[in-house]
């Protein structure tokens, strides 16, 4: 029972993510910070960074514009994810 109210909210998530992204130019890197928001349960801006070959000020400014929840509470050594 669980398991299934994940997906759903997972589901959810990923439209809503995905809803932000249809207006970008195809040269976004916003599909790839997103594809790895949802396959990771806590991202850092360099993982985001990395993963869509950006710079890591680059990578916290898609993080803002998708608008996902922080978890740390810190300055620094940030991390976000999908609650």
């Amino acid at each position: 029972m669980a398991g299934m109210k994940d997906i759903d909210r997972l589901t959810l998530a990923k439209r809503q993510l995905e809803r932000k992204a249809l207006d970008k130019r195809s040269t976004s890197s916003l599909p790839v910070a997103i594809d790895l928001l949802l396959s990771r349960p806590i991202v850092s801006a360099h993982m985001v960074a990395k993963s869509a070959r950006i710079t890591p000020r680059g990578a916290l400014n898609l993080i803002g514009e998708l608008g996902v929840r922080e978890l740390t509470g810190r300055g620094r050594y940030r991390a976000w994810g999908i609650i």
